[in-house]
C-alpha cells in the first residue's frame, strides 16, 4: 500500500508545480504575442453606401417589436472612391422603443468582403429606432478569412449621408 500513497503523492506534488508554473508560461507567451501584435496594427477607413436593405417585421404595419429583422448590403469605396469590396449583414430587434427608451437596440452581424479575405463584425446597435440619422456604432472583431483569418479588434460606423457610412476598422492581425 505504501508505493501507491507515495505515487499519488508524488503525482498530486507534480500537478501543483505544474499549476503554479503554468501562470508564469502563460504571462512570458503573452508579452511575446503583444510584441508582435503591434507590428501587425492597421487602420482601414473605408465608405459604404446602402446598395439593398430589406426589413422583415414580428408585426406587419404595426409598431418595432422585438424579433423584427433587417438584412443589409453596401458597396465598399476606398478613401479614392473605388469600390473594393462589400459588406452584407442582419439585424435582430432585441429592445423595441419604448416611451422614455434612447432609441432601442438591435444585435447586427456583418461581413465585410475585402481583397485578400473577409472580416466578420458583430455587436449591440443602440438608438437604431430614433427618428433621424442612424447613430455611430462600434461592433467587435469576431474573425476573418484569407489575409484575416487571425482578425480581431474593433469596427467604428459613422452616418455621414443617406445610406452612406463611414467604417473605421481598427485591425490587429
Amino acid at each position: 500500500m505504501r508505493p501507491i500513497r507515495a505515487a499519488c503523492l508524488g503525482a498530486a506534488t507534480a500537478l501543483v508545480t505544474l499549476l503554479a508554473c503554468a501562470p508564469v508560461a502563460a504571462a512570458a507567451a503573452t508579452d511575446t504575442h503583444s510584441a508582435q501584435d503591434k507590428s501587425k496594427h492597421q487602420v482601414i477607413t473605408l465608405v459604404g453606401k446602402l446598395a439593398q436593405q430589406t426589413r422583415f417585421p414580428v408585426n406587419p404595419g404595426g409598431p418595432a417589436a422585438q424579433g423584427d429583422r433587417t438584412v443589409v448590403r453596401s458597396d465598399l469605396y476606398d478613401q479614392n472612391d473605388k469600390k473594393v469590396g462589400e459588406t452584407g449583414g442582419f439585424c435582430t430587434t432585441t429592445r423595441a422603443a419604448l416611451p422614455g427608451d434612447a432609441g432601442g437596440a438591435e444585435e447586427c452581424v456583418v461581413t465585410y468582403s475585402l481583397p485578400g479575405g473577409q472580416l466578420t463584425a458583430q455587436g449591440l446597435y443602440f438608438g437604431i429606432l430614433n427618428p433621424g440619422p442612424p447613430p455611430s456604432f462600434d461592433n467587435a472583431i469576431t474573425g476573418g478569412t484569407g489575409k484575416y483569418d487571425r482578425a480581431r479588434g474593433t469596427v467604428h460606423a459613422d452616418t455621414i449621408g443617406t445610406g452612406i457610412r463611414r467604417f473605421t476598422i481598427d485591425l490587429y492581425l
